[in-house]
């Protein structure tokens, strides 16, 4: 044989061996990633070829299944109430993904979770019939929230503060997840383009500036430093305050407001911003942000089980900056559910129990498979005296306070109410807020909701934190303590 034809019969062994060491890393190492693409159809054909598993609430079933036709995609999701709980359960569609509730739990829902297979399925890979997840939401406290919201946008949660179960998420605009569940093109572009953002959760996963509700971290600060040791003692708070190292005043929305060196109660009760400016740059912002972490703030991995987006106190300021933030503004921004879990660490005597919004998994005879109730954590946030002094100070603001519009005959109500400046030089509408908690005079039982209006059609002059939110937030109250 000539050096030629040798050269060229190496060169072609090389090209099959090459090709065969190819053949193998993709059938071996790529096969499951192309297998389990977005793009396979053959995933979609499986996803779709049974019903799935079930979304529970108060234990009946607000999600379900219908055959399609016409369609290799067997069966399509539906959804009981489907704009009353989008917010808790998502989507799950067959050409859009899924999300929430929908996403995380998408394995279970449809059967390929290993925790529901046995020992056959698992070598045969078969799936096995869907499991269910069980939610926390109180249909009456959901229903309240989404009907006081009615045409506004806002959002309000609801948690049980003993427990940290989540008794209502509520978010609007709200969108029906059935209408896109088939793949519904149009209707995915109209959601998807309209300015209201529909498809956001406002309640997890949309942080705004927190205004006036904010200045219960301030004043919990002052209370556990012992920049003050008593919510009715005198503070050292000029009216007006002059921010530092400029000629600006920090005004408060009533001239005529007693909070001339207002104690914390007064300056919560009529919400002085020269108090808590001041009381934030008396702290200094380490102090503050400790509070703040310690409630939840700067939390990237806030999991309910939905990842919660994160609400933000700022670091390196000037003190100017500090001050504005002792208000909350500047760069601070909050969920409603962050600022629902400051109220419920309040009124659970100091204590913070780790909201949830899954009560348990189950496989598809009932067994439960996870109990996420018994898994919950607590965690001190600040002292039992300093929460009982806070309770009592929330409690004047809504019985002589800002917050009167959250009065419930029979409940023990303290909250905060806030106003938020949006755009520059506040030229956009206000945001308003209002956090608190109901406690019953005659069970004890306990809730805690906060409440963002982003828009609505009152006039700017009568954009409040109780004109807006405190409706939304002693209907959900209400609601969760009638028995």
């Amino acid at each position: 044989m000539n050096k030629t034809i040798r050269r060229a019969a190496v060169f072609t062994l090389l090209l099959v061996l090459s090709l065969l060491v190819r053949a193998t890393w993709v059938q071996f190492y790529d096969g499951k990633a192309l297998a389990d693409g977005k793009d396979n159809r053959r995933n979609a054909i499986s996803l779709y070829a049974n019903p799935l598993g079930n979304i529970i609430v108060a234990g009946d079933a607000i999600t379900g299944s219908a055959q399609t036709k016409g369609s290799d995609l067997k069966y399509k999701r539906t959804y009981k109430d489907g704009g009353l709980y989008a917010a808790v359960t998502g989507y799950s569609s067959q050409v859009y993904g899924a999300t929430q509730l929908e996403g995380i739990y998408q394995d279970l829902l449809d059967g390929s979770d290993i925790q529901l297979k046995n020992p056959l399925d698992s070598l045969t890979n078969k799936r096995a019939d869907p499991g269910d997840v069980v939610t926390t939401i109180d249909p009456a406290v959901q229903k309240a929230g989404f009907e006081a919201l009615g045409d506004k946008k806002g959002a309000a949660v609801a948690i049980d503060p003993k427990t940290g179960r989540i008794l209502g998420v509520v978010s609007t605009p709200s969108y029906d997840p059935t209408s896109i569940s088939a793949g519904n093109g149009s209707v995915w572009e109209k959601l998807t383009k309209d300015p209201d953002k529909p498809l956001v959760n406002r309640a997890l996963r949309q942080p705004l500036p927190p205004g006036s509700t904010f200045k219960l971290v301030v004043a919990s600060a002052a209370l556990e430093s012992g920049l003050y040791d008593d919510v009715d003692a005198k503070t050292d708070s000029p009216n007006p305050y002059t921010l530092p190292n400029t000629h600006t005043p920090l005004k408060n929305e009533s001239a005529s407001a007693p909070c001339e060196n207002a104690s914390i109660r007064v300056a919560l009760q009529y919400s002085c911003n020269n108090v808590f400016g001041k009381m934030a740059v008396d702290l200094g912002q380490d102090k503050v942000k400790a509070m703040a972490e310690k409630f939840g703030f700067n939390d990237t991995k806030q999991d309910v089980p939905v990842r919660a987006y994160t609400s933000v106190y700022p670091s390196d300021m000037d003190k100017s900056s500090t001050a504005l933030t002792g208000i909350g503004q500047y760069d601070v921004t909050a969920t409603p559910l962050q600022m629902a879990m400051v109220s419920a660490a309040i009124a659970n005597d100091g204590k913070l129990v780790s909201p949830h919004m899954v009560s348990q998994t189950s496989d598809a005879d009932g067994d439960v498979l996870k109990d996420y109730d018994d898994a919950t954590r607590s965690k001190r946030i600040v002292g039992s005296d300093t929460a009982r002094q806070l309770r009592s100070a929330m409690q004047t603001v809504i019985e002589q306070g800002t917050g009167t519009n959250a009065r419930i005959p029979g409940v023990t109500v303290g909250g905060k109410t806030g106003t938020a400046q949006h755009g520059e030089k506040n030229s956009k509408t206000p945001y308003a807020w209002f956090t608190s908690y109901g406690t019953s005079d005659s069970t004890g039982k306990q809730v805690a909701v906060a409440v963002m209006v982003e828009q609505s059609d009152a006039a700017r002059s009568e954009v409040s934190g109780n004109g807006l939110a405190a409706p939304v937030a002693k209907a959900m109250m209400r609601a969760a303590l009638k028995n």
